[in-house]
């Protein structure tokens, strides 16, 4: 992830981005102190579980689509437990030329 977003140390000197990069760290927390509160279940584990689920893209004659790996009986008990509805199989489909 870190290749992605590209991670750096953040020097604010304006206050409006000094008080939204707080706000942003407190919303952070605040998620996984609900998640954690939620499953009953440590950050560090439910991160670890999550990360084992992937999207895969697959491109041949007949076009395109992006495939989620199937979900393991912990991904969607901690689904289950944040009431949040879990990725579709199909993520993305296109018909090819």
């Amino acid at each position: 992830m870190k290749q992605i977003i590209d991670l750096r140390p953040v020097y604010h000197r304006r206050e409006d981005r000094i008080r939204a990069h707080v706000v942003l760290c407190w919303l952070a927390l605040l998620l996984i102190r609900v998640a954690e509160t939620s499953t009953g279940h440590t950050w560090n584990r439910l991160r670890k579980e999550l990360d084992r689920l992937h999207a895969v893209t697959y491109t041949g004659p007949a076009g395109t689509f992006r495939q989620a790996t199937d979900l393991t009986k912990p991904q969607r008990d901690i689904f289950t437990a944040l009431n949040v509805t879990p990725p579709k199989k199909i993520i993305d489909l296109n018909a090819g030329r």
